[in-house]
């Protein structure tokens, strides 16, 4: 329930603070005074969107606070804490450079959160909200809400678009298996290429050594050569001085004992060199000129080249691109089986969505039936008492091979009929119904949807708009009755309405030094009967207006 309002800096609004009680609560003023303002603060405290336009002339920001006194925790989110008084305290603020803060009790929210906050706290419907009753779209979102079939809708939306998904899929293998066949032809010769050459990392490496090594085979033999000679085969080799120098030392240690380890030294490296020259004969027989061996690394060289042009630009990287197009060539051989599985997998995700559409209609005509009986009582209560009402059913048979036939919303359509008269047929509400019929017929939608949200503020702006007499009357019986269990404001300009509320606020325009200004009164009891004679008379009072006027709130305060 709202039980303060601060507006300030809004429009022709300077500062206006409102304490709201709960039960019927009516604001009333000239045209052009500043009620549409009002509602346009609570919609912006709500989380509707903001534009600087709104901002008072010479202002730097607009702020408005609401306090909401709460009767049950599920009307906010449970990251919001509140107060022992249950109290839930909303502030935004509007900045002329375009910035918008807001807050829930002290905390800074997203407008996206301020908006869900708002939508459990108050409704407000306007003069033009039962053209909603014209949007057949809205005849089924009306009974889901109310029958308690959104959680079962969802679910039946969720299953229709996972049909959706699946379907998709499988065309899209579909559309693929067209080419499988010769893209397996592609990587299986592929694969063949690259196998047969029994390709190894690192053989390109070794290869190019020993080419180098080929082609140099005559010069490193001289090398050889050359040092064996040096080692051995003329008088001035190595192993000739070594000996001697091997014997000299030998002598030397019979003197001197510590060149015993030194000869032991020189034995060793003669051990060392001997198998140098061993190793030196060993790589130069090796390595010997082969033409034939030099053919074969040429052309192993160049099938390695002509397989990296293809698919690498290194062996391993060629090597990588074989186990990709095994890994592919197994996922297209599976593609068939895996098509199988799909189709499957679509059956039963339909034969799931049939299950749930079929819930979903049980639901929706068990509960229309009751919706039936209600809406009649609550019309009858609003001058309609000989009305029909009837929910239509139209059903689609959903069908695989057709999508169109998978709705979101189920496998029927709705459509609200009336009777309003006797005699007459039952016909579709878009037809049949007036101006004044729809506006009632929208506040007894409104009765029965509120019915399960106790407390939650309602707030109607003008919905008498076009209608007078006695179905003002009862409309005005109606929304006292409703505040009864939830706190009503309205905004009128009917006085049989403005005197069935319990409290009246008047809204009026002044100028003052050339700026204008939007103020708000409460009206004391004494103050009413001049108010609701204005709504009868317009400006000019009369003591016949003032009469009616008294003779009205009488009625309302009697119960009558």
């Amino acid at each position: 329930m709202l039980r303060y309002l601060r507006i300030k800096n809004l429009a022709t609004i300077e500062e206006v603070e409102l304490e709201l009680a709960p039960g019927f609560t009516i604001l009333t003023g000239e045209t052009g005074a500043g009620k549409s303002i009002i509602i346009d603060a609570i919609k912006l405290l709500l989380g509707e969107k903001a534009t600087t336009d709104l901002i008072r002339s010479g202002k730097n920001e607009a702020r408005l606070e609401a306090i909401f006194e709460l009767e049950g925790s599920e009307q906010v989110p449970p990251e919001i804490e509140l107060d022992n008084d249950r109290q839930l305290s909303l502030q935004r603020t509007i900045s002329s450079q375009g910035l918008s803060k807001s807050y829930a009790n002290g905390v800074l929210i997203p407008l996206k959160r301020l908006k869900e906050l708002g939508d459990r706290l108050i409704d407000i419907y306007g003069q033009n909200d039962h053209i909603f009753l014209l949007d057949l779209t809205n005849h089924l979102r009306f009974l889901d809400d109310w029958a308690g079939a959104t959680e079962l809708r969802e679910k039946v939306k969720q299953s229709a678009q996972k049909i959706r998904g699946l379907i998709r899929e499988k065309l899209e293998l579909e559309a693929r298996q067209k080419d499988r066949a010769q893209r397996l032809d592609f990587i299986n010769f592929q694969i063949k290429e690259i196998e047969e050459a029994g390709l190894e990392a690192g053989e390109e490496e070794e290869l190019l050594q020993e080419r180098s090594i080929l082609k140099n085979a005559e010069k490193i033999a001289g090398l050889v050569n050359t040092a064996i000679d040096l080692a051995y085969e003329n008088e001035d080799s190595i192993t000739i001085a070594l000996k001697r120098l091997e014997t000299l030392t030998t002598d030397l240690a019979a003197y001197f004992p510590d060149l015993k380890a030194a000869s032991d030294q020189l034995d060793d490296f003669s051990i060392f060199l001997k198998e140098l020259v061993n190793n030196l004969i060993e790589l130069r027989d090796k390595y010997a000129p082969s033409p034939g061996r030099l053919e074969e690394i040429e052309e192993r060289l160049s099938q390695l080249d002509r397989l990296k042009r293809k698919y690498g630009s290194t062996v391993e990287e060629v090597l990588q691109h074989l186990e990709q197009i095994k890994n592919e060539k197994i996922n297209l051989e599976k593609s068939e089986e895996k098509q199988t599985e799909l189709e499957g997998t679509i059956r039963q995700a339909f034969l799931d969505y049939r299950r749930l559409t079929q819930e979903l209609s049980e639901l929706r005509q068990n509960r229309s039936r009751d919706l039936e009986q209600l809406l009649v009582k609550e019309l009858g209560q609003l001058a309609m008492n000989r009305a029909r009402f009837k929910v239509d059913f139209r059903f689609h048979q959903p069908v695989l091979e057709d999508l169109s036939t998978i709705r979101d919303t189920g496998s029927e359509e709705v459509e609200f009929l009336l009777s309003p008269n006797p005699g007459e047929d039952l016909k579709p509400l878009r037809r049949i119904a007036s101006g004044g019929e729809l506006s009632r017929i929208m506040l007894a939608f409104k009765v029965i949807g509120q019915a399960s949200e106790p407390g939650k503020t309602l707030i109607f702006d003008e919905i008498d708009a076009g209608i007078g007499g006695q179905t003002a009357d009862f409309l005005a019986r109606k929304l006292k009755q409703l505040a009864q269990s939830h706190q009503i404001i309205c905004i009128t300009h009917l006085p049989q309405i403005a005197s069935a509320a319990h409290h009246h606020y008047h809204i009026e325009k002044k100028t003052e030094k050339g700026r204008t200004y939007t103020l708000v009164k409460k009206l004391k009891d004494n103050e009413r009967p001049e108010e609701i004679a204005r709504l009868i008379s317009g400006s000019r009072l009369t003591e016949a207006s003032l009469q009616i006027a008294r003779e009205l709130l009488e009625q309302n305060l009697s119960g009558q």
